[in-house]
């Protein structure tokens, strides 16, 4: 999201959110989540509830969304992501993981349950030009893939 362009004053971020984000890969295909009305680009998952760990946050979010089984596979890493939202700084915490979808299909991407959201497949080698926020992740997914990849690491986009 860009910065507001409004005259009313950016309030401080009140808490950090922490979330669960999943990367499935299908064919040298990333799946990404668009929001319809407000045209950010992601990926799928969402917040941690309560006690909740984040792979059992992100299948839930996939089963919400999707309406599908996954299986979360390996943690890839951590970005922290800084935007303004409605005149209010937010602040959150993506942890990364893999995950396969039970009836991955790359003829149609999978339906949504949700009106506001969309989910497209789009090229891993052409992730820079996909709107992708973070956007640092476009940069760090494909090496955070590779097989011999072992270490986890840090980003911020502030």
């Amino acid at each position: 999201m860009k910065p507001s362009s409004s005259s009313v004053p950016i309030q401080p971020a009140s808490a950090m959110e922490l979330l669960a984000r999943g990367v499935c890969l299908h064919h040298g295909r990333l799946l990404l989540c668009r929001n319809r009305h407000k045209g950010n680009v992601y990926l799928p998952g969402g917040h941690l509830e309560g006690e909740e760990r984040a792979p059992q946050a992100l299948r839930r979010e996939i089963r919400e969304e999707l309406g599908q089984i996954c299986t979360v596979g390996r943690f890839l890493g951590v970005v922290q992501h800084a935007f303004d939202d409605q005149n209010q700084r937010v602040v959150e915490i993506n942890l990364v993981f893999a995950f396969r979808l039970s009836k991955p299909r790359l003829d149609r991407p999978p339906a949504s349950r949700e009106d506001a959201l969309e989910f497209v497949w789009h090229p891993l080698k052409t992730l820079g030009r996909s709107g992708l926020e973070p956007r640092v992740l476009a940069g760090l997914l494909p090496a955070w893939l590779k097989p011999s990849f072992r270490g986890n690491r840090w980003a911020s986009t502030f």
